[in-house]
Parts: C-alpha cells; sequence; structure tokens
C-alpha cells in the first residue's frame, strides 16, 4: 500500500450559520476575517466564497500547525459560524498494482514499448463494459473466475469441439492439440493444446490488487468467452455467428445473449484475399448495435491485406510491436494496420522457430498447463498479434466505460489520433503508432495530459569501434535548478553484439552515472530502450555526454541517437 505524502495546511473553510451578515456578504466574511487576525496575530486573508456558500480563508505558506489550530479554534469560537474545517489535499490513487507477477508486465508501464496503461486506472477501469473474447474459449482460471460472464460454445461439429455435441451454452476450452502432423490438412503439425483465449482474456481483464498474478488492462470490466477455436481452428460461418450473438444479435438456435458485449477481441485469422462477405456482414451487424471490433493483424510477416478478417472494415486491425518498440519480426503490416500494440517477442527472429529463448521480452498472461487436456492454471509469456489485439480490445473497453455515448468510429478515431510514434522501427505500415491508454482517455474525458516536459536530442551518429570508447554531446539550456530525479534517457545504439556494450551518462560535472554493463552471455543486437536516473544532485544545464565503451572485439556498431528528457 502507497503511503499519502504529508501536506501543510494553508487554507480553512469556514461556513457561517445561515442567519449570519457572513453567510450572504463577502464584505462581512472579510471584516470577520480580519478581526480573527488580529485576535490571533495571523496574516488571514478572505480568499473566495465557495458554491456551496463556505468562505475559503488563506493562512499563509508559513502556517504552523500551531498556527492552524488555533484559527480554527477562533473561528469555533463564534456563535456565527456552523463549522470550520481545513482545506486538504486529495492525490490520484491509482497506485502499483499488488498483483505478484505485475513486474512482468512491461506491455504495460515500460516507456519504450508499453502501453502507458497506469496513469489511465484513475478515471475508468472497464466497469460496466462486456468484452467478448472470441477464440478457444475458457480454460477455468482464479485471476480470471469474478469477471467471467457466461458466453457460449459456437463449434458446431462435435469431433471439432471435442464435447461429444455440437453448439451449446458452454464455453469450456476443451483444448486444440493436434496429435499428428497433417492431422489439420498438408503441412499442419501436432501440437499442444494453446489455451489461447484464456491467455487473450487475462490480458484485457485479469483480477488486478488480488495479491496474485497479474494485472488486467480493463480489469473491473467482464469477460465472455465465446468459444469457436477447437481442433484444426474454426469455420467462419461458427466465427460470424459468434461475432453476431456477441454483440446482441439473434442467431438461429441459440438463445439470445443476456449480457451483450461492447467490445469484440478477435485474435484469430486466416489467409484471404478479401473479406468473406459472411465476416463483414456480421462485423457490420455488430458495429451497428454499437460494439467495437478489434482484430489481431496476423503473423506472417506479410501484408495484412491478404490475411482476414484483418482485411475488413469497420474493424480496429492490431499489428505487434516489441518491447524494444519496433514492429514485431513475426507481425503484419500495411497500410489497411490501424494501430499497434505490444504482442512481444519470446525469441528473437533468427532464432530457432518454436523455440523460447527471451521470455522476459514476451505478454505474460493467464493459461493453463495441460498438454492436451485442462490441468493446473498457470502464466506464461505467449507472443503475436493475437497478444496485441487484446490490449486495444481492453482500451476499448476502458474508453467506453469512461464515456459511454462513444460510438465504434469515434472509440477508434480516439485510440488513432492518440498514438504514438513508434520509437523503433517499422517496415511496411503500422498504422498511426502504438496505442498510448492514457493519453487517449485523457482526451475522451476532456482532460490533458502533463507535457512530458523538453527533450534534448542528438542523432548524430558516432561510430563504436572494437575496444574503444566513443562519446556523443547535448548541451542542455533554458532550464532552470537541477535535472530532474527521474531523468529520462533514451538510447539508440545499433551494434551486433550488444553484451559487449557499457554505457553510461555523464553529467556536466563529470559525474557518471552507469546505465548498462557489459555482459558477455548478451548476444543480442542493438540497444534501444529510455533508461530513467536519479540526476536530482546535477545542475541542469550544462553539456551532458553518453559514453559508450565498446570491451571485445569481433563487433562492432554506432550511436544512432540519443535524448534527454526534462
Amino acid at each position: 500500500m502507497r503511503a499519502l505524502p504529508s501536506a501543510p495546511v494553508d487554507k480553512v473553510i469556514v461556513t457561517y450559520k445561515s442567519q449570519a451578515a457572513e453567510a450572504g456578504s463577502n464584505t462581512a466574511a472579510k471584516s470577520d476575517t480580519a478581526e480573527k487576525a488580529a485576535k490571533t496575530g495571523e496574516k488571514l486573508s478572505f480568499e473566495r466564497r465557495l458554491a456551496g456558500g463556505g468562505a475559503l480563508v488563506d493562512l499563509g505558506d508559513s502556517a504552523t500547525k500551531q498556527d492552524v489550530t488555533e484559527v480554527m479554534d477562533a473561528f469555533r469560537a463564534d456563535p456565527s459560524v456552523a463549522s470550520v474545517e481545513p482545506d486538504i489535499r486529495a492525490y490520484a490513487m491509482a497506485a502499483t498494482p499488488n498483483d505478484t507477477d505485475y513486474a512482468k508486465q512491461w506491455d504495460l508501464f515500460e516507456p519504450t514499448g508499453g502501453m502507458n496503461v497506469p496513469p489511465a486506472w484513475d478515471k475508468t477501469t472497464g466497469s460496466g463494459v462486456t468484452v467478448a473474447v472470441i477464440d478457444t474459449g475458457y480454460a477455468a482460471h482464479s485471476d480470471l473466475a469474478t469477471n467471467i460472464v457466461s458466453g457460449y460454445d459456437f463449434i458446431s461439429t462435435s469431433a471439432d469441439a471435442r464435447d461429444g455435441n455440437g453448439r451449446d451454452a458452454d464455453p469450456k476450452d476443451e483444448g486444440d492439440w493436434n496429435a499428428t502432423d497433417g492431422e489439420c490438412g498438408t503441412g499442419s503439425r501436432a501440437s499442444n493444446s494453446s489455451w489461447h483465449g484464456t491467455h487473450v482474456a487475462g490480458t484485457i481483464g485479469a483480477v488486478t490488487n488480488n495479491t496474485k498474478g497479474i494485472a488486467g488492462i480493463a480489469y473491473n470490466a467482464k469477460i465472455q468467452p465465446v468459444r469457436v477455436l477447437g481442433k484444426c481452428g474454426g469455420s467462419s460461418s461458427d466465427i460470424a455467428d459468434a461475432i453476431t450473438w456477441a454483440s446482441g444479435g439473434s442467431v438461429p438456435g441459440v438463445p439470445a445473449n443476456a449480457n451483450p458485449a461492447k467490445v469484440i477481441n478477435l485474435s484469430l485469422g486466416g489467409a484471404s484475399a478479401s473479406c468473406p462477405s459472411v465476416y463483414q456482414t456480421a462485423i457490420n451487424g455488430a458495429v451497428s448495435r454499437g460494439t467495437t471490433v478489434v482484430v489481431a493483424a496476423g503473423n506472417s510477416n506479410a501484408n495484412a491485406s491478404g490475411f482476414t478478417p484483418a482485411n475488413c472494415s469497420n474493424v480496429i486491425n492490431v499489428a505487434s510491436t516489441s518491447r524494444e518498440g519496433n514492429r514485431s519480426y513475426y507481425s503484419n503490416f500495411g497500410t489497411n494496420i490501424d494501430v499497434s500494440a505490444p504482442g512481444g517477442e519470446t525469441r528473437r527472429a533468427t532464432d530457432t522457430p518454436g523455440t523460447v529463448t527471451t521470455p522476459e521480452n514476451g505478454i505474460f498472461s493467464t493459461l493453463n498447463s495441460g498438454t492436451t487436456t485442462q490441468s493446473a492454471e498457470n502464466y506464461k509469456p505467449y507472443q503475436g498479434t493475437s497478444m496485441a489485439a487484446p490490449h486495444i480490445a481492453g482500451l476499448a473497453a476502458l474508453l467506453k466505460s469512461a464515456k459511454s455515448t462513444l460510438t465504434p468510429a469515434e472509440i477508434e478515431s480516439a485510440i488513432k489520433t492518440n498514438a504514438r510514434p513508434l520509437p523503433g522501427t517499422c517496415t511496411g505500415g503500422c498504422g498511426t503508432g502504438i496505442a498510448d491508454t492514457a493519453k487517449t482517455v485523457d482526451a475522451v474525458t476532456g482532460t490533458t495530459t502533463p507535457p512530458t516536459g523538453t527533450v534534448f536530442t542528438n542523432a548524430n551518429n558516432v561510430t563504436i569501434s572494437d575496444n574503444a570508447t566513443v562519446s556523443s554531446s547535448i548541451a542542455v539550456t533554458g532550464r532552470t535548478g537541477n535535472a530532474p530525479a527521474a531523468l529520462k534517457v533514451g538510447v539508440d545504439i545499433k551494434h551486433t553484439w550488444r553484451g559487449d556494450l557499457v554505457i553510461d551518462l555523464v553529467a556536466p560535472d563529470g559525474t557518471v552515472r552507469n546505465l548498462k554493463a557489459s555482459s558477455s552471455s548478451d548476444s543480442a543486437d542493438n540497444v534501444v530502450t529510455t533508461y530513467t536516473v536519479d540526476a536530482s544532485s546535477e545542475v541542469a544545464n550544462g553539456t551532458w555526454k553518453l559514453q559508450v565503451r565498446d570491451v571485445a572485439s569481433g563487433d562492432t556498431g554506432y550511436i544512432d541517437s540519443w535524448n534527454l528528457t526534462f
């Protein structure tokens, strides 16, 4: 639990009895304030009349607790005063969640690749909104259970459903494993169950501040599991009916949805040169009923125009970005991408397919440990545009909760307009950038996000040779006082073995602060990140340096750019 700061009281609120002259006359209230000032020896001043009728009296910045007590006692002793109380401070109550694995959720809070979610929780947490996860169904998980509402199983073929029947009211995930290669068509491979829908659901709406697991983006929203993917995937006819039902439309032979969703997440897709009419009709119907439809762009490192429902109209089409803020190596791209969101990279593009070499850079969420059928609940990192889409679905839920009158078009526009440029690279098109949760929520609620400060940048390339030390300088001017306690140091270094590098920030007075140590085991390319350092002991103005030392032979690179945010 976060302790609130202790702020001094320098004003009091005086409410006069209705019959007193001071209750309706500012002149009388000013006169009474002057009388109390003379009585207590304090420098009191009548500041203004409040909407509720009270008089705000200023004690000045130097008032002590004893002074405040003395002044309040003087007002209380006056028979014309009904009450007197201190003008106390209030604070935003969005504290860091106490979920035990929250620190692994870089995608929510890190400034480089994250989606700036926590500041939005002061204004909205998704209450009153249902999000339908049209996917593999639901594997029971205690970090989701209280946010789950009744869904439906739309898999019409019992063999694919693995539950002994066709469509029914039980969206339990029965597993999507394949026992042998070729079982699901030429080129298909044997695989374990993914529990994909449960992973997606956790990102959107995992129970939060329950001292376990993870935090959901819209953690007070409700999750509606709608099962369409089973053995060998799912059919467009089943998926289209699920879209219609989830959004409150009518499906022959299926009971009406008691909890229609205002957001639908479709982390699924297949190859198609155009959007099938069965999809487009269902999506148009959902949007006409006020439901925002979010779709994953696909994981083929190809143009999203060749995949569906990513190529349908009336959807928010989401590409994936990495922890470094680049387009994820697998993510589809193109002019029909609307926006990007963190989808992670559990391995690098050059690593063996199917391996997990960088789990810390994936999207950590709720899962199940069963290889075929359900077993114990757990958590694991996944990568994919399937992981990026629920970030946007969660944001859409936050927006709809914050302002219930928003239409799907307005939600899409707000998300796209308030996205920030990728700090890394994107070839082929990544929409308007990485969605910014807090900025988007502020935009639709009519509030403004405080400015991030002035950014000083040096974009001149500096070559880093083997076993050499180089530096790049930034002259900071026009600032007053000392540097921030949370100085942001943005670094973009291109290098073929980043473990060779020691990176330091050198203050104008020569003080060195280490940003990164060398590591013989870190063979990854490049350093593209933002460091936060306490530079509050340093004068802000002056020449700051980024110093980079290469401690080994065989790999070289260059400082591409770096910046300081004051």
